[in-house]
């Protein structure tokens, strides 16, 4: 089993310690990552167990016990790779008010599994989430995520969704699981998109499709995700094509524990 870069108590202490005037990101493996803003810790789609039937290609960079700087969780939809329920629940248990931001649809599930609805934030398509902490303030606003398709249920609203974070003028998308659908482009573009992180393979967006999305947005950087972990898709077909077809369409891509603070410009 292959290691993080960064992990434990190592990994914990560089985001407690990491000050910074914009956003600052670290890759949790699959589709998690920890973004932090000034002294502000926000983790998304936190997937630090082992869901049943897979198996890990890259070992878990954090124990869920050590977390103590989550301010908030933001889940993208209720499959187990991003609704760990485990790890959020014991998350949860060591970071006081934190609450999980999850889709309205996935609030019954995430009971049953053991996250009590108090400590549930549930959204929808279109909702904003604000978040205020020592004279800072966050902000993110859900975004209908088609997985395959764009599914609707009256009372629950949308089960799968993306995020846009925003700090001041950074806005940081995370597109959960997703594969591109005619309004995604409108429906990204008024928020200015900084850093757009997109699933890549598997049932997701293909590597030509995410860069795609991230020119049609005017996204400043493109983040893939959701490859390695589990024994998906390799992210060497991914910089091959953006140094072959998208040379001018910046990119970083993550090794699991690794920390990339986002450029002012």
């Amino acid at each position: 089993m292959l290691q993080p870069v960064q992990s434990g108590a190592d990994l914990i202490r560089d985001i407690d310690q990491t000050l910074s005037v914009t956003p600052t990101l670290w890759w949790l493996g699959h589709a998690g990552f920890v973004i932090s803003f000034a002294n502000i810790t926000f983790y998304i789609d936190p997937c630090l167990s082992t869901p049943e039937g897979r198996e890990r290609r890259i070992a878990s960079p954090l124990d869920p016990a050590l977390i103590r700087n989550a301010d908030m969780i933001f889940t993208t939809h209720s499959h187990p790779g991003h609704l760990d329920a485990p790890s959020v629940s014991r998350i949860l248990q060591n970071c006081g008010p934190a609450k999980v931001v999850l889709p309205k649809s996935a609030a019954d599930d995430a009971h049953a599994r053991g996250i009590p609805y108090n400590r549930m934030t549930t959204t929808d398509a279109g909702l904003r989430i604000e978040y205020f902490k020592d004279n800072l303030y966050g902000r993110t606003y859900a975004v209908p995520s088609a997985h395959p398709t764009v599914d609707w249920t009256g009372p629950g609203g949308h089960p799968y969704l993306g995020y846009l974070i925003r700090f001041g003028r950074w806005t940081v998308y995370h597109a959960g699981d997703c594969v591109p659908y005619p309004e995604l482009v409108n429906r990204l573009r008024p928020y200015n998109v900084n850093v757009a992180i997109l699933p890549i393979g598997g049932n997701n967006f293909s590597i030509s499709e995410a860069a795609q999305l991230a020119e049609d947005i005017d996204a400043k950087w493109v983040v893939p995700m959701h490859y390695g972990t589990f024994g998906e898709d390799r992210e060497s077909d991914f910089v091959a094509h953006m140094l072959g077809h998208r040379p001018d369409l910046r990119f970083r891509v993550f090794q699991v524990g690794e920390k990339w603070t986002v450029p002012e410009d």
